[in-house]
């Protein structure tokens, strides 16, 4: 059975289709959701069985995927990173929510939920109204990986119609909330002492 396409604006996601897609989530479904950068496939992080299957999508292993914690702020990451600097902690307020993904130490609470001696995870706070939506709706953050495009030109794909046609028949729903940026974010690592970019992507002149 194909996915079901779900259009949500994205100043005002209509709070029964948010309710439908929390819950979906809590199923083990898989959904593809916009952010403030690029479109994410996604699940939920207290899912074991969603988890799994993202990753099996992904041709990875729990370990080794590239995954992020979609999240609403910053308030409980000491539940996900281990205690961060204050420099490292001042930097995420003053550029969150935005186009940035930070690489920080995971504690075991990520490793128990990957089922995987998981050291490191990605952490994102989008500026983006139908993820913050979601997440409160959950309750916990949203386990993501960025959608990439198999053109040759292309790094991703923006346009949500497109999404659809790729991966209907191997996600659940795909959200629309209009078309997606063709940069993803700036990945900034901080787990050595001094952060540092690990990918150039949006609001990269932010940080300088």
């Amino acid at each position: 059975m194909p996915a079901e396409f779900v259009e949500l604006h994205q100043e005002t996601p209509d709070k029964r289709r948010i309710k439908q897609l929390a819950e979906a989530y809590k199923d083990g479904k898989i959904v593809i959701i916009p952010t403030d950068t690029i479109y994410a496939v996604s699940c939920d992080l207290y899912n074991k069985k969603s988890i799994d299957t993202l990753c099996k999508l992904l041709g990875k292993k729990p370990n080794k995927a590239n995954l992020s914690l979609l999240c609403k702020d910053l308030t409980d990451l000491a539940t996900y990173c281990k205690p961060l600097s204050n420099p490292v902690f001042k930097l995420m307020k003053r550029v969150l929510p935005g186009p940035y993904t930070f690489i920080l130490t995971a504690t075991n609470e990520v490793s128990k939920r990957f089922k995987s001696n998981k050291r490191t995870v990605g952490i994102r706070v989008p500026d983006s109204e139908i993820v913050h939506a979601l997440v409160v709706e959950l309750g916990n953050p949203i386990v993501s990986s960025s959608i990439h495009s198999e053109d040759e030109i292309l790094d991703y794909i923006t346009d949500p119609s497109e999404i659809y046609e790729v991966w209907k028949h191997q996600v659940h729903y795909v959200v629309d909330g209009g078309v997606g940026r063709n940069q993803g974010s700036t990945v900034v690592d901080c787990t050595e002492k001094v952060p540092y970019v690990i990918r150039e992507g949006l609001g990269l002149d932010a940080l300088l």
